[in-house]
Parts: structure tokens; C-alpha cells; sequence
């Protein structure tokens, strides 16, 4: 059975106007929204309904939960258990300062009995797929990681994604990713690997040690790169699109525009676009260039005409070639 690909829930990132994007080219699995309060879920915030947008597959929509009461999650969860989705994911593993000093995120890892006595709550409030991430610990400690892990397994969870860094480490620190295969080896359920994925080739080398792979920047950076490494799977598959041979990047950036002006409030175009295009422009020789440019931009319609304007000034970056062709070595 093929692994599973999963989007990442990345703060400002993981809405739909991505998921429409990367469905273009297919091959993700579940996308995982960004996180939801569950606070301001609960208490009916004005944003609410576009974090929840299940589109465009609500069959393969993870909502991931953040939060520190287990009163208001378990609320939370009741709501979300209503909607057509594949599972509720409780984050345990953001190590955001704001997020932790509230008792959210990794916090809930310093106490094995108190995440264990929530999961036993929201297993009872909802039939779907209780999932968790997390990080290994607040510190490197593999036992505990794994002690931790089964107590939530004993109450209900049905998964669990490692992010393979302990709280304090940030992304400059190596992940563990043997730790992934470890944990996997000493749970009973599903165990899914987080971290630092740099193309198609590592994911497949990397699916090996897990039931199933979570990507984020690298999948904003190529929107194509699901497509890409399930090709590269098993590339005789026949029931799947063929890659395609090049990528317009100009058109694909256009289009990024158009579905964030479709599906996401007016107060949000901003910083998601910005958010985007930090990761987008890597794809191009100028991406410092291009991206402070567009960093200077507060409208769609402007950062359109300025992408359409780079890429008429290097006709040669337009088109990226993800496979050679007929006359090219």
C-alpha cells in the first residue's frame, strides 16, 4: 500500500486557496488546514468559516485544533465532528512562543496525564479520526517520546505525525527522522514523518520509515511536487495524470492570485500572498529581488502585474522543465 502524502498545517498557508492550487497536479493525499483557535471557533470569530472552508475535497480534510482548555477543544471538536472531513488533528507540537506561553502546542507534552485525560474527552466527542502532532519533547528524550505516545494511543488517537525536533530546536537543527521509524516500530498505530523534505527524491527515500509523509514548504515552493514523487514511486502507474513536461511559472503564480482573491476574505490577501511568494519565487534567479518587490505590494492585482513583469524581463525563467524533452539533454 503507498504511502500517504500529506500538506502540512502551516500558519497563513494551508487554506484553500493553496489546496486548489495543488490540486491542479493532484497526488496529496489529505491536506491538513492551518490551525484553527479553538477558542475562536467556539465563540464564533468573523474568520471562522474560512479557516473551516473544506473545499475542494472535504473527503481529504484534516482540521487541526490548536488550544490549552479542554473544555474549549472538546467543544471545538463537537463542531468540527458535524463536517464532512478524513479526521481532527490536535496540534501538540507548535513551539511558537504565543502559541506555548497560552499552555498550547508543545506545552501539552510536558504532561503526559493531562494530554492523555484530553484525548480520552475528544475521543467521546467525536467519531472521526483523532489524530495528534507533535515534537519529540521539550527535550531529546526518545523514551519519554515514546511513553508519551502511548498513553495517547491507550485513549484514542489513531495517528501520530513527528515533527522530529525537540521544542527549543528550530529549523537550522538537523531532523531525527530515525526517530520516526523508532516510534513507528513501538506503537501500534499509524506514525507519519515531518521535516525538512527537499525534493521528490528524498520524500520517496523517506516514505520508507513511515505510514505516511507530511510536506510544507517544499510543497509551496512546487505546487507539483506531490505529482512529481508519486510518479517517481511507481512511475508505470497508469491510473494517474502524466507530470507534466514544464511549468509556466508566471501562469501558475497568476493563478495562486486568482484563487486567493476567490476563496480567502480581503484582509487576509496580503500577508498570504506574501507568505506564498517568500517560498514561490525560489523557483526564479532574482527570488530576493522578486520577492522584496512583491513584499512592497499591498493588492493582488499589483503583485500580478509585477510577476507578469519580471517574467517579461527573463522570458528564460518563465518556464521551469521538470523532465528533459525532445532536443534537450
Amino acid at each position: 500500500m503507498a504511502v500517504s502524502f500529506l500538506l502540512a498545517p502551516m500558519a497563513e498557508l494551508s487554506h484553500r486557496a493553496l489546496r486548489e492550487l495543488i490540486e491542479i497536479f493532484g497526488a496529496c493525499d489529505e491536506y491538513f488546514t492551518e490551525m484553527i483557535s479553538a477558542s475562536a471557533l467556539i465563540s464564533g470569530g468573523p474568520f471562522e468559516a474560512w479557516y473551516t472552508d473544506p473545499g475542494p475535497c472535504p473527503q481529504r480534510l484534516v482540521y487541526q485544533l490548536v488550544g490549552s482548555d479542554p473544555e474549549q477543544i472538546a467543544a471545538a471538536v463537537s463542531l468540527l465532528d458535524t463536517k464532512e472531513c478524513a479526521g481532527i488533528d490536535l496540534n501538540m507540537g507548535c513551539s511558537a512562543p504565543a502559541i506555548v506561553r497560552t499552555g498550547a502546542g508543545v506545552r501539552w507534552m510536558a504532561s503526559p496525564d493531562r494530554a492523555g485525560a484530553l484525548i480520552k474527552l475528544l475521543r467521546k466527542r467525536t467519531k472521526r479520526r483523532l489524530s495528534v502532532k507533535l515534537r519529540i519533547g521539550m527535550e531529546d528524550d526518545f523514551e519519554y517520546l515514546v511513553e508519551f505516545c502511548r498513553r495517547l494511543e491507550s485513549e484514542g488517537v489513531e495517528r501520530i505525525t513527528l515533527h522530529p525536533r525537540t521544542a527549543r530546536e528550530k529549523f537550522k537543527r538537523r531532523p531525527r527522522w530515525e526517530y520516526v521509524s523508532l516510534l513507528r516500530s513501538a506503537l501500534h498505530i499509524p506514525v507519519a514523518g515531518n521535516g525538512d523534505i527537499a525534493d521528490a527524491q528524498e520524500l520517496v527515500r523517506r516514505a520508507e520509515s513511515c505510514d505516511a509523509i507530511m510536506v510544507g514548504r517544499l510543497a509551496l515552493r512546487s505546487p507539483w511536487f506531490f505529482a512529481q514523487a508519486r510518479h517517481l514511486e511507481n512511475p508505470d502507474a497508469g491510473n494517474r495524470p502524466p507530470i507534466p513536461e514544464s511549468i509556466d511559472l508566471e501562469e501558475l503564480g497568476l493563478r495562486f492570485l486568482e484563487l486567493l482573491a476567490q476563496y480567502q476574505p480581503r484582509e487576509f490577501h496580503k500577508s498570504r500572498a506574501h507568505r506564498f511568494f517568500s517560498y514561490f519565487c525560489d523557483n526564479f534567479t532574482w527570488a530576493t529581488y522578486l520577492k522584496t518587490r512583491l513584499s512592497r505590494e499591498t493588492e493582488l492585482s499589483a503583485m500580478a502585474a509585477l510577476l507578469s513583469a519580471y517574467c517579461q524581463d527573463h522570458p528564460e525563467e518563465r518556464t521551469l522543465y521538470l523532465t528533459p524533452s525532445p532536443g534537450r539533454a
